[in-house]
């Protein structure tokens, strides 16, 4: 009899286990009860190694790096931790040239100011499940494996991010409508939806519409980096302006010079940087033919600023199935977050967007 009542009272107790085993909800400080709200400590067992951790964090940033190309340009803006979300970047206000003095005469004094710009910090983040059977059964590193593609998505995220702060700058420049049989001018759009993109007519980044913009931020005295201006290009730009007998290969150069990340080649004293990201644009910006347009960012020294807040940069997470797979430890997860200001624009007219149509502009889709 007392056999029988202790395995009713075991049985009592398991279902319970499972019961309750839906309630552990994993929080920001603790594990908490979602039916009681009672939380629970974290325990000490159920933790990702150090080593792994380091391992995890060093493959996501390697990944990342590599497809990195409008951040490696910014002013960057190191964020304390607890010290808010926002950060200002301060100027001061330039003078005019003096004037010629009246002999006696104590001229008018020149106002003295400084002006800001301010970023705000915004949290970004993703992850992917696996099964417990998907990990213990597949040929290749699955965890390893979504770490090096979340380094990729950590990129795309936040080059996406950059580009489309940088895409509201109102210095803009549209590249001529040219003709295809003879090269000459047609016309000059105003607009997207003026820009050629035919077999008759193309508006097309050409080494003339590089100088054309050099010229334009030499104009607006922007200073250059480390010499040179540079600039942010799609690759199906890039294979029209790579045409020219003008265009330098980046190894003609690259034993002298430090060279970018993604840095493809040189002309008219821009150095160009070759990105998947760069944008691809239809909607408001389709051109003539309904095709995509491309936006080629120029710009020289500090022309925007992202923030680098401590402890907050870049983060992979990975959390084994011990820690989230369930009641049964069935998947794991891999993820990351970051914060972001995108970027802000410190200085608009050190940023100038060429707009051009491309031999690709009725295939590429817009990114």
């Amino acid at each position: 009899m007392m056999k029988l009542t202790t395995l009713k009272t075991a049985h009592k107790l398991h279902l319970q286990l499972f019961a309750d085993a839906g309630t552990l909800v994993n929080g920001t400080a603790a594990y908490i009860n979602a039916g009681s709200g009672a939380k629970t400590e974290f325990d000490s067992v159920n933790t990702l190694s150090g080593e792994l951790k380091t391992f995890y964090d060093t493959e996501l940033l390697e990944n990342a790096r590599p497809e990195m190309f409008f951040a490696q340009f910014a002013k960057k803006q190191i964020l304390p931790p607890k010290h808010g979300k926002t950060v200002e970047w301060r100027k001061w206000n330039t003078f005019g040239k003096a004037e010629k003095l009246e002999e006696g005469v104590i001229p008018t004094g020149q106002k003295f100011g400084m002006s800001a710009k301010q970023g705000t910090l915004e949290q970004y983040g993703t992850y992917a499940a696996v099964t417990d059977q998907l990990e213990l059964h597949a040929y290749d590193d699955v965890i390893l494996g979504a770490t090096e593609e979340m380094g990729a998505s950590a990129a795309q995220t936040q080059e996406t991010l950059i580009r489309e702060a940088l895409l509201v700058n109102t210095n803009v420049m549209y590249c001529e409508n040219l003709s295809a049989a003879s090269g000459e001018v047609l016309s000059t759009p105003t607009k997207p939806s003026e820009m050629e993109a035919s077999s008759a007519a193309m508006s097309v980044l050409t080494p003339d519409a590089v100088a054309k913009a050099v010229t334009i931020m030499k104009k607006n005295r922007v200073p250059t980096i480390g010499g040179k201006y540079y600039a942010v290009i799609h690759p199906s730009v890039a294979y029209d302006l790579r045409k020219s007998k003008e265009w330098m290969e980046a190894h003609k150069y690259a034993a002298a010079t430090e060279l970018f990340n993604g840095e493809i080649g040189e002309l008219h004293g821009c150095r160009f940087v070759e990105n998947v990201f760069a944008p691809v644009l239809d909607g408001d910006y389709a051109n003539k033919a309904g095709g995509v347009t491309y936006a080629t960012y120029f710009f020289g020294k500090d022309a925007f600023g992202i923030i680098d807040p401590e402890g907050g940069a870049l983060e992979m997470i990975v959390k084994t199935k011990e820690q989230v797979g369930g009641p049964l430890n069935q998947f794991s997860t891999i993820g990351y977050k970051l914060e972001t200001n995108g970027a802000t624009i410190l200085y608009p007219e050190r940023l100038l967007r060429v707009m051009s149509c491309s031999s690709f502009s009725a295939t590429d889709e817009a990114n």
